[in-house]
């Protein structure tokens, strides 16, 4: 079976994740010099939070893109589930006192990671020729999935 989760996934951390690791301590060492402790609590508590969201959301598509799991109603089961939980640590930690803008510098950080991260995986040459239109291997991949086609891809379309 073709599946995109790897027997190790709960260790792995995709290169996204990484930046966003080092973005999280470049940032909370940069406001512990810059701001209060609590103000580097918040873009901790932030970067955490957003950090759990950012697996939750990948483990969630691996599994459906992987085939290891099917369905929509599922997917967004996982979708509002995940939201709703954030929503609520966001809430609570508004409540104990997080500093407001360092939890929105914290959830923020996997916007840069993400830009840095795809900038870094860009195509090498981008005034390379395209691929001739007419080639036979084409029939055989499936853009929808990102793969070759098989069996089963017919079959859920």
């Amino acid at each position: 079976m073709n599946t995109l989760v790897s027997d190790n996934a709960a260790l792995d951390a995709g290169p996204v994740q990484r930046w966003n690791a080092a973005l999280a301590g470049g940032v909370c060492a940069t406001a512990w010099f810059l701001a209060t402790p609590g103000f580097v609590g918040s873009v901790a508590l932030g970067a955490v939070l957003e950090a759990m969201n950012f697996r939750s959301l990948r483990r969630n598509s691996e599994m459906v893109f992987g085939r290891a799991v099917s369905g929509s109603a599922l997917a967004a089961a996982g979708f509002g589930l995940r939201f709703s939980l954030l929503l609520a640590a966001i809430t609570g930690s508004l409540y104990a006192g997080a500093h407001p803008v360092g939890l929105v510098i914290g959830l923020s950080l996997i916007v840069p990671s993400s830009l840095i991260s795809a900038w870094i995986a860009r195509p090498r040459d981008t005034d390379a020729a395209p691929l001739d239109p007419e080639e036979a291997n084409w029939d055989a991949w499936n853009p929808w999935f990102a793969r070759e086609n098989t069996s089963d891809d017919e079959d859920s379309l």
